[in-house]
């Protein structure tokens, strides 16, 4: 993952296994690497992030990574049905949704539909983080690993978790302690 993410932020992709014959081995069954949760923004497509093929990762995309149930059996399934033993927390560079987040609670406003779910889920970071947006989306990240760290399904030899930081400057993908 990390030569391809540094083939990617030098401009020098190679799309590996992104082609007709590709798609036709994957067809019958998948067996990801890796899985990566990771935001919804546009701008953080892991396949592309890390110059991935089709079948190469098995990717879970929420709003600033965040995590509920569902998610979290998303997350599962790559170890446990598909063996994928790396599990990826990718947290990115100026995120819109963490952004929102920390105005709407230094705002002490209400967000429409579902996203005071985004706001709640963010709010533990936030306050030790003063409102600053990256040092929330770190914090989130190392929260998130955490968490997947201590869920018995990833557990142990199941899989290994860790978290990454995503700069949208660079392009480069660097692992978060």
């Amino acid at each position: 993952m990390q030569r391809g993410n540094r083939r990617w932020a030098a401009g020098a992709s190679r799309r590996p296994r992104q082609d007709p014959d590709r798609r036709r081995q994957v067809a019958a069954g998948q067996s990801p690497y890796a899985v990566v949760l990771s935001c919804i923004d546009s701008r953080v497509p892991p396949e592309v992030v890390f110059d991935a093929g089709l079948g190469d990762l098995l990717v879970v995309r929420t709003a600033a990574h965040t995590v509920d149930p569902l998610v979290t059996a998303a997350v599962q399934f790559g170890p446990q049905a598909l063996q994928a033993r790396l599990v990826v927390v990718l947290g990115h560079q100026r995120c819109g949704a963490v952004s929102a987040a920390a105005q709407a609670l230094r705002e002490q406003e209400t967000l429409p539909g579902e996203l005071p779910s985004i706001v709640a889920a963010l709010e533990p970071v936030y306050t030790g983080s003063g409102g600053e947006v990256d040092v929330m989306v770190r914090a989130h990240i190392v929260r998130t690993v955490a968490s997947l760290r201590a869920d018995a399904l990833l557990s142990g030899q199941a899989a290994t978790v860790v978290g990454a930081y995503y700069s949208l400057d660079t392009g480069l993908v660097r692992r978060v302690a």
